[in-house]
């Protein structure tokens, strides 16, 4: 296969749309394309994002668009969005050439954006989140049961069915992603772009979630998908598209691809191989939990009687589907909650009269759940995130900030961590999303601390700058690095822990050998459909 293929435009045969969603005809033989995007150019101050990027993808079919962070595939999807407009190239939808202002623009023109982080109101139902801001109302009061009914009928229609009178905090995982499809579904969305939308999903999830886009496909709803696995994207996909330094190298027929061929078209050369040696961690204990209990105001226990062990030189992993316990216990080791009972030791002293800070300058590193709200100032330059955390002890002398060792130690992370960035002293907001995760994750490695707590460090990052990432912690255990590893990625879970828990309802009910557990028996540890806990 030719890796210099420059134009992205080629399509195949797809599915044909129902006939309430047939789209205008070019010819009168054949309907037009859904998108179409020729000759996308978009600068930012410093930076080519996209350049000359076209795109072609058929009404009725999932069209993955996979690359490299910072290849420019959410600069390319917000463009189409309306969110930024291009300052070249023309876009079409259905036909029809837009100059879109605003996402509300896109809406009305039938595109509906699905982002990777939930954006739901977990206090309100299903159909306060769904009509919230378009409520149908009768003389100006809003008709609640007109809702209602139209949410039922259009999950009933579409394959995603949800109660509207349910709580969301109520819901799994899944049915929240469900959720967010709906809501687009519900302003008349016939073109779906979904960023990332299976990196929190179990296995047992994504199956049902596939069977979930084929039948919108089938009823004629275009889908454009994101991803970084690539295993997901061969087998969804009708088409792909690969972008590489902010264009479009080549669409191919996942018929006649591998993922290694793949990810070579999405880095320009071979993808490194990740170590899957054996390892043997040391002897003493990097962290200890013993007992730990957290329990709400009305008497909830969020954290069950947890008792947890990390050697030195050892990879803990913890999988769970998110919201039994994960964040709870994170805050609590970072000191953020106190346990009703329990004790915690780093490196055999007790924490629990730390503070935070002084928890981080003996030695605890901490790579965030979520990456904008807590790990990096988006408006600062990227030698001032890198000191984030670290201000206590690593870059102070006295009253003073010492400026120069973290512009220095930035450097080394931009260079060491392969972080695509014209200069330091750009503005974090400026980085891709996996980007700004290898900056967090370098800044963490570079203070060389004794015990890590990695929450999902490759959220968001393609397959090469994955395994350079699984290398680095593999690299960093050796020498005798703690990780207490938090991840949906139950691959990466898997591959890397030495020892692997499941957490369910706040309580560890299960202790599984990575080598000889496979994702759809972890998926259903995680579900509560098995449980095995080991002494």
């Amino acid at each position: 296969m030719n890796d210099d293929v420059g134009d992205a435009s080629g399509t195949a045969p797809m599915r044909p749309p129902v006939a309430s969603g047939q789209p205008p005809t070019g010819d009168g033989a054949h309907p037009s394309p859904a998108i179409e995007l020729r000759g996308i150019t978009k600068r930012f101050p410093g930076v080519v994002a996209n350049s000359n990027v076209n795109l072609t993808v058929a009404a009725g079919s999932i069209h993955s668009l996979i690359g490299e962070n910072g290849a420019g595939k959410s600069t390319l999807m917000k463009t189409l969005y309306g969110m930024h407009q291009p300052d070249e190239g023309t876009i079409r939808v259905d036909g029809i050439e837009h100059a879109f202002k605003s996402p509300a623009e896109a809406i009305a023109a039938g595109i509906g954006m699905v982002h990777q982080h939930f954006m739901l109101a977990d206090q309100l139902t299903v159909a306060e989140n769904i009509t919230l801001g378009a409520e149908p109302s009768t003389f100006g009061v809003i008709d609640r049961r007109r809702a209602n009914a139209a949410i039922t009928e259009l999950g009933e229609r579409h394959g995603l069915p949800l109660d509207p009178d349910r709580l969301v905090e109520q819901l799994t995982v899944g049915e929240r992603q469900r959720l967010e499809i709906l809501k687009v579904l519900y302003r008349g969305a016939r073109i779906l772009i979904l960023d990332e939308p299976t990196a929190v999903l179990i296995p047992q999830e994504v199956t049902e979630f596939f069977d979930n886009l084929r039948a919108l496909s089938s009823a004629g709803v275009t889908i454009v998908f994101i991803s970084h696995k690539l295993d997901e994207v061969l087998t969804i996909s009708d088409a792909i598209t690969v972008m590489r330094a902010g264009t479009t190298v080549a669409t191919v027929d996942p018929s006649e691809v591998d993922g290694r061929a793949l990810g070579k078209l999405m880095v320009g050369s071979e993808l490194p191989s990740p170590s899957s040696e054996r390892h043997t961690p040391g002897e003493q204990v990097a962290l200890n939990i013993s007992g730990a209990v957290l329990v709400t105001d009305g008497g909830r226990r969020l954290l069950d009687d947890i008792d947890l062990t990390v050697h030195q030189g050892e990879i803990v992993g913890i999988a769970g589907i998110e919201g039994n316990g994960q964040q709870e216990l994170i805050e609590t080791l970072l000191g953020l909650r106190h346990c009703d009972s329990g004790t915690l030791e780093l490196d055999g002293i007790d924490m629990a009269t730390m503070s935070t800070r002084d928890r981080r300058d003996a030695g605890l590193g901490y790579v965030p759940t979520d990456r904008h709200r807590e790990g990096l100032l988006l408006s600062e330059p990227l030698w001032s995130n890198v000191m984030l955390g670290h201000q206590g002890k690593r870059y102070r002398s006295g009253p003073w900030l010492r400026r120069r060792a973290a512009r220095a130690d930035t450097a080394e992370v931009v260079e060491r961590y392969d972080v695509r960035t014209p200069g330091i002293d750009v503005p974090a907001l400026a980085l891709s999303g996996g980007n700004q995760q290898k900056l967090i994750v370098g800044r963490e490695m570079t203070a060389e601390p004794s015990m890590l707590i990695a929450a999902h460090p490759t959220r968001g990052v393609d397959v090469g700058a994955q395994a350079a990432i699984w290398d680095l912690l593999r690299q960093a255990r050796s020498k005798g690095l703690g990780v207490l590893l938090i991840s949906a990625d139950l691959d990466e879970l898997i591959g890397l822990s030495d020892r692997l828990l499941v957490i369910f309802r706040g309580a560890i009910t299960a202790s599984v050998d990575p080598s000889n557990v496979t994702a759809d028996e972890l998926g259903a540890y995680m579900a509560g459909e098995r449980q095995k806990v080991t002494p």
